[in-house]
């Protein structure tokens, strides 16, 4: 199975998480980056807005043409107990190029589930999902329930 696996991350755990996943997977690696400035205070609070508002936003060109992989695995961090800006305009402009799709996402203790939105948005329910504590990954925690998840998308 080819993969790939598309992130974004604002403070690096997002990446931390994707980065194992590849790992396992032995997949390609797509960090999205998005043209707003989401850096610092100022920029921690535009993110909460926009993700709270539904924004999409402007996206550096990816490098990984979605529709070469068999499945994409999507990671976002939560953001108003939402899917991050990034992601949801990643899923927005290329969805029409996933074949198969897995969701992982790193919150930081505000709860929210992204995965309903990014299926909703993909139009495709995904192979499997991760969700995961920001302090659990911190502190390296998340192996087991990482390897439970790539088990899932294996079978």
């Amino acid at each position: 199975m080819k993969a790939l696996i598309a992130y974004y991350s604002r403070t690096g755990t997002t990446k931390k998480v994707a980065e194992r996943v590849s790992t396992l997977l032995e997949g390609d690696v797509e960090e999205i980056h998005d043209l707003t400035d989401r850096s610092g205070v100022i920029g921690w609070l535009r993110a909460g807005r926009d993700a709270s508002s539904k924004k999409l936003t402007a996206l550096e060109k990816v490098k990984n043409d979605p529709a070469a992989y068999d499945i994409v695995v999507i990671g976002t961090p939560i953001w108003s107990r939402t899917v991050s800006t990034p992601i949801r305009t990643y899923i927005s402009q290329y969805k029409e190029s996933f074949k198969k799709v897995a969701f992982f996402s790193v919150e930081g203790g505000t709860g929210g589930n992204p995965f309903d939105e990014m299926e909703s948005l993909c139009g495709k329910k995904p192979e499997a999902t991760l969700k995961l504590r920001r302090g659990r990954v911190l502190s390296d925690n998340y192996a087991e329930m990482t390897e439970e998840f790539i088990n899932k998308l294996r079978t």
